[in-house]
């Protein structure tokens, strides 16, 4: 699958959002890279920054955006067809932006979005 198709894949994953959840999400850039960082070369997906829950109101000020990367090569390595890619895409999303709404691993899994 060709980067700019992963792209579309992407945004078409954020667009399953509800609109009041993505509503609040105007501090969160998602970006795709092809590799994830050399020490977890299995990562489909990453959320970095500070999750609502843990916000204070010293918090916005002079704060990056928070950041949601997706992995495309490990993605593509464990879809065989182009229809699992946009699934695996789709959880991987939904996962990451859950964190950002400060939903651990633990209760994602729980929930079925492991």
């Amino acid at each position: 699958m060709s980067r700019e198709a992963f792209e579309d894949a992407v945004r078409d994953a954020l667009d399953l959002l509800p609109d009041d959840i993505a509503a609040m999400m105007d501090d969160v850039v998602v970006l795709v890279e092809d590799d994830p960082p050399p020490d977890e070369p299995d990562l489909l997906g990453l959320y970095e920054g500070v999750a609502l829950t843990e916000r204070d109101s010293w918090w916005a000020a002079g704060s990056l955006p928070d950041r949601i990367t997706v992995f495309r090569h490990p993605t593509l390595a464990v879809c065989e067809s182009v229809r699992e890619v946009v699934e695996e895409v789709a959880v991987t999303v939904l996962h990451e932006v859950a964190h950002h709404f400060g939903i651990d691993d633990e209760r994602l899994h729980e929930l079925g979005w492991g």
